[in-house]
């Protein structure tokens, strides 16, 4: 095989995610020849609603699965904490690259941290799992809807219509936007998604061709990680429709994954962390589900 497609989004960050896979398999097969296949996603078209309004993250993936089906396309390019925790038949991910930094971002112009923010102060975040935290942190602040690309997100922020905004940071730094970053809302006190700044290869699960290729850009220790906090998402019924947070890190030769639930009308917190082998990271995953759930999760959730 001398020629791979990726199929991609067609936002800057998604444009840049694709070039960078496709930068590192020109490099691991010389001679191979990669192109994208930008496309438009329901999620990407429809931003006057929150995406659990209209029908969660999948809406993201959902093209680009077709035309793979369709033959239009070898693999696809994705932000691995958009991608479902059950893949559809079909599918695999073959490659899980190596994560940079899972934090959120705190972004204002005139406010160096989020607790600095005045009284009632608006921030934008469509996220659930961030207006929670929010909401447990600040109860005074208001969050308010922010939808589209990042560069759309900081120009509404500069417009003056949000007194800060929260975005990956992982997305900004891929972008050279790091400079927007007033500070870095790290664990424990915060938690990212599940696989956040993590980006994932997706293939047809018999194309046997395009899996060989693609597989020399696994990470095997930011797969562990990423299954861990995806197996907790899993066992929780988690989507973008619930407030679920999780981070899993190695200890040595460990997996520590910390794990929250929160509830965005009330700021209530549901938190439980474990540690475990790095052979096993369903087990973790599930383990950290459970005591969640025993810890009154299972309410929020609902």
């Amino acid at each position: 095989m001398n020629m791979l497609r990726i199929a991609t989004r067609k936002s800057p960050l998604a444009l840049w995610q694709s070039e960078h896979v496709a930068a590192r398999l020109r490099q691991a097969h010389p001679g191979l020849s990669v192109e994208l296949v930008p496309m438009s996603t329901r999620g990407d078209e429809v931003l006057d609603r929150s995406l659990a309004a209209i029908g969660g993250k999948g809406l993201f993936l959902k093209e680009l699965e077709l035309a793979m089906l369709r033959g239009e396309a070898d693999c696809a390019v994705h932000s691995l904490k958009d991608v479902p925790m059950e893949l559809d038949a079909p599918f695999a991910l073959p490659a899980i690259l190596e994560r940079a930094d899972p934090a959120d971002a705190f972004v204002s112009n005139r406010y160096a941290t989020l607790d600095a923010l005045p009284h009632g102060a608006v921030v934008g975040t469509s996220s659930l799992r961030r207006q929670a935290q929010l909401r447990a942190l600040r109860p005074d602040l208001q969050s308010r809807d922010l939808r589209g690309n990042v560069n759309t997100r900081l120009a509404k922020l500069d417009a003056g219509d949000y007194d800060a905004i929260i975005l990956a940071c992982a997305g900004l730094e891929r972008l050279a936007l790091d400079g927007r970053i007033r500070d870095r809302l790290r664990a424990p006190q915060w938690l990212p998604a599940p696989a956040q700044a993590a980006v994932a290869v997706e293939s047809r699960a018999d194309a046997a061709d395009v899996i060989a290729l693609l597989v020399v850009l696994d990470d095997a220790g930011t797969r562990a990680c990423v299954e861990a906090e995806r197996a907790m998402n899993r066992a929780l019924d988690g989507s973008c429709h619930v407030p679920v947070a999780g981070l899993a890190q190695w200890r040595g030769g460990d997996l520590w994954l910390q794990g929250l639930v929160g509830g965005v009308a009330d700021g209530r917190v549901v938190r439980a962390q474990a540690q475990g082998p790095g052979r096993d990271p369903e087990a973790l995953g599930r383990n950290v589900a459970r005591q969640l759930l025993d810890g009154g999760a299972g309410e929020l959730l609902r």
